[in-house]
């Protein structure tokens, strides 16, 4: 069979991949523990369910604008305005399946083959192969120093004359990261005196902690005009434990914003009236359901902070937001794909490996599950991985004997 050149190089969501994988051994009864999640366990918000319970009471299940129904886009717009202190008009906002397509339909306005786009590592797995749909070209931007936080001298050394658009995502997936608001800063002004595109995936900003608050790069943007190049994704997927309604936004300049409308409508018309009055209502309604989230999430953080710092040779830095973090596991194996297949199969215990985004030695290890999943978890990997471990372990009423070393 023949296929695209696109086709040809875009392999399969890592992390879609994991789902998948402990859906089926759950089904066949096996006790699997999935630390590889990017969902939250929580359930979504009353008003959003009773607003698509009441749509679907309704009957009146029709299409939609492709750019969002005027009442999503006043709740967009109501949001933009609290949280990040700017005011876009209707025509500036773009209703979604998703953040994610959001990004990949700013990305099929803005690119053009060969065109390259700037991101730091670590980076949300999907990214690069996000770029190669469009015919671009990934540009990965490594911190010099190792580290998870990048410098603006790290995204400077990597633009070049093709480059066209630079994605900043803090707090950041895998690693929980909360870029410094300096770096923020200096990357919007960067980004502004270049001409380049700046794609902001803000999509976990409310999840933050340590009485952090979420970073507002419109607060360094010199330029709030049409002319703006600034563009603004976020969702309700994460923050209101709603990523199966597949509901995100973009927020950009109105000549963007025509074009992603026009490329969406012809690829999937605007996102499901039922999922849209979902939003409207976790948007409008009350906000406690994230404050309580982020909350137990923080707690769990705390957790699965604790039980990494006692395992022997593992090296975390502490998230400052998001549910997922990002150890170093490279004293048991630099080869991350290997590592978290041999946990999988020796203890049952999902990890992405940190090869997936962009960084080898590191697992992403998720705490959007409950206390005893994360403890018992890595419990679990500890057993498989330290010599100096019990020879058996007890998963449920299993006995499982160390035969390797």
């Amino acid at each position: 069979m023949s296929l695209s050149l696109i086709a040809k190089n875009i392999g399969e969501s890592a992390t879609l991949k994991l789902n998948e994988i402990a859906a089926i051994l759950r089904a066949k009864g096996d006790p699997v523990i999935h630390l590889g999640g990017g969902e939250p366990k929580g359930k979504a918000p009353l008003d959003a369910v009773l607003a698509a319970t009441s749509a679907v009471a309704s009957g009146e299940v029709r299409y939609t604008p492709p750019d969002g129904t005027p009442e999503l886009k006043k709740a967009i717009i109501r949001y933009t305005e609290e949280f990040y202190g700017f005011r876009p008009a209707p025509e500036n906002v773009m209703a979604s399946g998703g953040a994610k397509q959001a990004i990949m339909t700013a990305l099929h306005a803005l690119i053009d083959p060969q065109g390259e786009v700037v991101f730091p590592v670590p980076y949300w797995v999907s990214y690069p192969d996000m770029v190669k749909i469009v015919g671009g070209i990934p540009v990965p931007a490594e911190p010099e120093d190792g580290s998870f936080i990048p410098r603006i001298q790290d995204i400077e050394q990597m633009v070049g004359s093709y480059t066209k658009l630079v994605i900043i995502n803090s707090p950041n997936n895998p690693s929980g990261a909360v870029y410094p608001e300096d770096f923020i800063a200096d990357v919007v002004d960067f980004c502004e005196r270049r001409g380049l595109w700046l794609l902001m995936d803000d999509i976990y900003h409310r999840l933050v902690f340590d009485g952090r608050k979420p970073i507002n790069p419109y607060s360094y943007a010199k330029d709030r005009s049409e002319n703006s190049k600034l563009i603004l994704v976020n969702g309700v997927s994460k923050q209101y434990a709603m990523t199966g309604f597949r509901i995100g936004w973009a927020v950009g300049n109105r000549r963007l914003i025509e074009a992603m409308t026009n490329i969406q409508g012809h690829e999937t018309s605007g996102p499901s009236v039922l999922l849209q009055h979902a939003a409207v209502g976790a948007i409008n309604g009350l906000q406690s359901p994230v404050e309580g989230l982020r909350a137990t999430l923080e707690n769990n953080r705390n957790v699965l902070v604790a039980e990494l710092e006692a395992f022997e040779g593992v090296i975390i830095d502490k998230p400052g937001g998001t549910f997922y973090s990002f150890p170093d596991f490279s004293t048991y194996g630099r080869d991350s794909v290997a590592l978290s297949k041999f946990i999988l199969d020796k203890v049952q215990v999902l990890t992405v490996p940190g090869k997936e985004f962009g960084m080898e030695g590191h697992l992403r290890l998720s705490f959007c599950g409950s206390v005893k999943e994360i403890t018992e978890g890595i419990e679990r990997i500890k057993w498989a991985l330290d010599p100096n471990s019990p020879n058996e372990l007890y998963i449920g009423e299993r006995k499982l004997v160390r035969d390797w070393t």
